[in-house]
């Protein structure tokens, strides 16, 4: 009788044990990809904000900070269930051929021009961002660009072509592109005494500014939107629909806003809500 109930309490605690671990399975399946910007996770502001929308959900987020070009790139590959990006027209194109249920206003705040504070294009001060690019050009002064097909560097082309400028006939004298990051980039444009367009939220952020600083903002051009996207899941079936949306309703809706609203750095806000 004895080994019976011995038999009996095993076939219990293992039952128990089996429940744990499908339970435990289960929990750590509630979790969906978000392709993103690297602007979002340099900044600080996801390591701020996520924690808060799993703490209310029980969802994890998993990041995947790349350029916005390479995020569109691996959404459209099914490889995410949420785009978090800032490349308006390329995120319309993005839902217009099918790939994104639909886009939404997150966010906002702006780029800004960097440079030395030697300023050899004497640009600093200025507000006319593709005058500051033809200044720049004219100088031969040197110039980072990320040239990653990131939503920093569309915009960065978008203004070499509103300036009048081809840079493509001096890239590798003063046009310089590094094929990296935002960080990565700013890191090179400070080594090489470089002009760089950079979004705000990370130039705050970044740390080895030296003798560099802001030269060129305030341009209405260099307003920069972040726009959320849920994969759809009519062109990928794996994407996590319903919790890709819970994420999306979350940041778009008034406790996510918030959050972002107070994401702040050195007494300076990054981000600015603007979903509504």
């Amino acid at each position: 009788m004895r080994y019976l109930k011995q038999f009996i309490g095993g076939l219990v605690v293992a039952a128990l044990v089996a429940a744990g671990s499908v339970g435990s399975a289960l929990a750590a399946d509630k979790f969906i990809i978000v392709q993103s910007t690297t602007s979002t996770q340099n900044s600080g502001l996801f390591d701020y904000m996520l924690p808060k929308f799993t703490e209310k959900t029980g969802i994890e987020v998993r990041v995947v900070a790349v350029g916005t070009g390479q995020a569109l790139k691996n959404a459209r590959n099914g490889d995410g269930d949420v785009l978090f990006v800032h490349a308006k027209p390329a995120e319309e194109k993005f839902v217009a051929e099918g790939f994104g249920v639909k886009r939404q206003d997150v966010m906002f705040n702006d780029f800004v021009i960097v440079g030395p504070a030697a300023d050899p294009a004497k640009v600093g001060g200025m507000k006319d961002a593709p005058a500051a690019l033809k200044m720049i050009a004219s100088a031969a002064a040197p110039f980072a660009s990320r040239g990653d097909d990131s939503g920093t560097h569309k915009k960065e082309k978008a203004l070499w072509k509103a300036a009048g400028v081809d840079t493509s006939a001096a890239s590798g004298s003063w046009y310089r592109e590094t094929g990296s990051g935002m960080g990565a980039t700013l890191n090179a444009a400070v080594g090489m005494g470089a002009y760089a367009l950079t979004d705000r939220a990370t130039w705050i952020s970044f740390k080895n500014k030296a003798n560099f600083k802001i030269q060129v903002e305030g341009d209405k051009v260099l307003f920069n939107q972040y726009g959320v996207i849920l994969v759809n899941p009519a062109k990928h079936p794996k994407v996590k629909q319903a919790e890709g949306q819970a994420f999306i309703d979350w940041v778009t809706g008034p406790e996510g806003q918030a959050t972002i609203n107070s994401y702040m750095l050195n007494g300076q806000q990054l981000f600015f809500a603007n979903a509504n």
